[in-house]
């Protein structure tokens, strides 16, 4: 982990030594002080050199003049690596959220996700900022403070060091505690975030249902679990931090006593004392900076921990050797497909279709029979775990998912729509069309004159999810993205089964000038939507359990006939 952390560090390296450099000088610095009181109680002041007291005082100040740039670059540059590193990582995130398979995403919350972005790689990129500094600075400060202080008085620096291992002990034994208890905190908060995410998004559904103070009480439940877990990493904390603060305040009775005794008995002098004095709290300043650094440590660890979560998430994979597929006629074929999702329970079982080129073939039966995944199949949104798939001669596990799903349209009941501007939501369908092929797709798809109305046109932007917008607009929009794209293999998943009659009779003349010259399957709960359709499967329990034309299903007398006979009764 250590390794992945710090190759982070690699495009900064000339910046990082600097500010590492500036740590060092700084570092440096500090130790001057004592230096200069000592000099002055045992040379200058008892023998009255005024003019080397002036010098002296005014190198300092120079020094500290140095400083103060330096410890400027420190938290300018620093910060600056570290925000470097957190965008570095969040680009890295995304872009592997982009390659992570369909099961991920049933399985993680969008809110979790996002904080995992936000929140943990905050965390990480003050570590990342904070962590070697405090380490440099820290330490170089204690080993030259303990050099210092042994030309001191050799005896007496001992005496003092010996209650550095108790602090070491300490630190180790609460810093478990402290890791667990950060990571149960950095739980509660991707809960919150995932129940906040899921609320608003939901609130129009919220207050037609008037159900508030139902969301109310299932984030409080959130809040509070929140509470405890934070209740648990603070109660680690304050256990840490009181005890080192304890033993670290020991060592300024240590000095204090010992000290005067060796004073007492004429072993130090009265300069050396007070400079001694001066630089155990030279000492003690960055043993308090080091042992701050555990929670920050701690909560950047956790963080990373979790980034690598996804990082290491398996995505998807074509075969070695996978072709691109070129050239799709359009043909379709299941042989023997079987597939179950995470729960193992089985949804197709030993499923066999063959949908002809240009044909329009209608996938119908009772929800939860499986119509919706052997749609997710043929792009590959899930692997088939038995038999195969072929589009044209060409077995899909043996192309790129790329090339496979830029051939494939898919146009389903929930429109998802970005919120930005009507030609940006078009253009998805294919990103360097033309402005005149953008406004073609959206002529065809029936939604330009709709657009023409408008105060800015194209440049309307349609808010989150398309929210302005009505049903019927929407999937006319998402329509006009299929239509840009042009593939020769459309899906239509109950693209208009939320859409009202009038509506869904407007839709559908779109739907038939997107399907003319292309191999269709749709799946539907109208009958009356497909009744013109080529050939119709009917699906349920996994298996294909009819298939033919409108009629020949109908002469059958079987389960589309009562399925038809249901919807048309009156």
């Amino acid at each position: 982990m250590l390794k992945r952390f710090l190759a982070y560090y690699k495009p900064h390296k000339t910046a990082f030594t600097l500010d590492m450099l500036a740590s060092l000088i700084v570092a440096m610095v500090g130790i001057v002080y004592p230096i200069v009181t000592r000099t002055m109680l045992n040379d200058y002041i008892p023998e009255r050199e005024y003019t080397k007291i002036v010098i002296f005082g005014a190198v300092l100040l120079a020094l500290y003049g140095v400083r103060l740039a330096l410890n400027y670059f420190i938290q300018y540059q620093g910060h600056m690596i570290g925000v470097k590193m957190q965008a570095q990582m969040r680009s890295d995130m995304f872009r592997r959220l982009q390659t992570l398979p369909y099961t991920f995403y049933d399985n993680h919350e969008t809110g979790k996700i996002m904080s995992r972005m936000t929140n943990d790689l905050n965390d990480i990129s003050e570590l990342a900022h904070h962590g070697p500094e405090n380490v440099v600075i820290s330490s170089i400060s204690i080993v030259t403070a303990f050099i210092y202080l042994m030309t001191i008085n050799v005896l007496l620096t001992l005496i003092i060091f010996v209650c550095v291992p108790f602090l070491l002990v300490i630190s180790f034994a609460v810093r478990r505690k402290m890791r667990n208890a950060f990571m149960e905190s950095r739980k509660a908060v991707a809960e919150i975030n995932a129940a906040l995410e899921s609320s608003v998004s939901g609130i129009r559904v919220t207050k037609a249902f008037t159900n508030a103070q139902t969301e109310v009480e299932k984030f409080e439940k959130g809040n509070g679990a929140f509470v405890g877990a934070r209740k648990k990493a603070y109660h680690a904390m304050g256990v840490f931090h009181s005890t080192t603060t304890f033993v670290t305040e020991v060592f300024n009775v240590v000095v204090l006593i010992a000290g005067g005794l060796f004073l007492y008995a004429g072993k130090i002098a009265l300069g050396d004392y007070t400079a001694f004095i001066v630089s155990i709290n030279i000492f003690l300043a960055p043993v308090r900076n080091l042992i701050a650094f555990m929670e920050q440590y701690q909560n950047g660890v956790t963080g990373f921990k979790r980034f690598l979560e996804i990082m290491d998430a398996e995505s998807e994979k074509d075969i070695e050797g996978a072709k691109e597929l070129t050239a799709v006629e359009g043909r379709i074929r299941f042989e023997d497909v079987s597939f179950a999702y995470s729960d193992g329970k089985e949804v197709l079982h030993e499923v066999n279709l063959d949908v002809k080129k240009g044909a329009v073939f209608a996938l119908v039966g009772p929800s939860g029979g499986g119509k919706t995944t052997i749609c997710h199949l043929i792009p590959r949104f899930y692997e088939v775990e038995q038999g195969k798939i072929f589009v044209d001669d060409t077995e899909i596990s043996e192309v790129t998912a790329a090339s496979l799903r830029k051939n494939i349209g898919i146009v389903q009941q929930d429109v998802y729509l970005f919120n930005a501007s009507i030609r940006d939501n078009i253009l998805y369908g294919r990103p360097n069309a033309t402005e005149e092929e953008v406004i073609e797709a959206a002529k065809r798809a029936n939604i330009h004159d709709y657009v023409c109305t408008l105060e800015k046109g194209y440049d309307t932007v349609i808010g989150e999810r398309g929210v302005k917008l009505s049903g019927g607009q929407k999937q006319r929009l998402s329509i006009a993205r299929v239509f840009l794209k042009d593939p020769p293999i459309l899906i239509l998943d109950e693209a208009t089964s939320a859409l009202d009659n009038t509506t869904e009779i407007l839709i559908q003349r779109s739907l038939d000038e997107l399907c003319k010259g292309r191999t269709t399957l749709v799946v539907a709960h109208r009958l009356s939507t497909v009744k013109n359709a080529d050939e119709i499967a009917v699906v349920a329990d996994g298996k294909i359990i009819e298939q033919g034309t409108h009629e020949a299903l109908l002469a059958q007398n079987g389960e589309y006939a009562k399925l038809y006979s249901l919807q048309f009764k009156n």
